[in-house]
């Protein structure tokens, strides 16, 4: 864990850096917006691998019945949805510059929107099961069931249809047209930055609840 902190630091130092002072390709319309790029999508990206691994650890309950894959699993769904949240806000932003609203009825955004309700629903679930065996073993198997439709939503589904977003409907993705060398020096160390700190900031939750368990 000390590595992945390291990692994180020197990671989202550089990106907020270099995503801020680094060139980057004038795109009609995107200009500089284009830098939005660097936080909006390794948030999300830092989403989906926190909740995949959260359902990962409530499949591993669910198996062992072991309640510490229940407390992981929790713990990563509850960072991964922040990062989600905020990889939305990012999204808005950006789309009111670029296509001069903060929302459209645009697939990929209502997908999203679906996908962070369905887990909103897992944590009042959590919230509202009092006997701790039944709350694990309940929302185990809801996270599991949230996992697997938040992939259809956000990877499948917007591409069945038109979309405003790269690659999706018919519409090229990034790396067809701009995600050039000027974007990779900075995104790729984004993507890994931001995920080494929804893992440094699981890692924190789960030390502070186990703390609180004991009390």
């Amino acid at each position: 864990m000390k590595f992945i902190k390291i990692l994180s630091v020197i990671l989202l130092v550089y990106t907020a850096t270099a995503g801020f002072l680094f060139d980057v390709p004038r795109l009609p319309i995107l200009n500089e917006t284009i830098r939005v790029l660097y936080f909006h999508v390794p948030m999300w990206f830092t989403m989906i691998f926190l909740l995949l691994l959260s359902s990962v650890n409530a499949y591993r309950f669910i198996s062992t019945k072991n309640n510490k894959y229940d407390l992981k699993s929790y713990n990563y769904a509850n960072v991964g949805v922040y990062f989600g949240v905020l990889g939305i806000i990012t999204g808005m932003v950006w789309a009111n510059y670029t296509w001069g609203t903060f929302w459209t009825n645009d697939p990929k955004l209502n997908g999203s929107a679906i996908g962070l309700l369905i887990y909103f629903g897992y944590f009042i679930l959590r919230n509202s099961v009092d006997d701790e065996s039944k709350k694990a073993k309940i929302s185990s198997v809801y996270n599991v069931f949230a996992f697997s439709m938040l992939i259809p939503l956000i990877f499948i589904l917007p591409r069945l249809t038109d979309s405003l977003h790269p690659g999706n409907g018919g519409n090229p993705g990034f790396n067809v047209y701009d995600l050039n060398s000027q974007l990779r020096v900075v995104f790729y160390p984004a993507v890994i930055g931001f995920i080494c700190l929804g893992l440094w900031i699981t890692d924190i939750k789960e030390k502070i609840q186990k703390l609180n368990n004991k009390k």
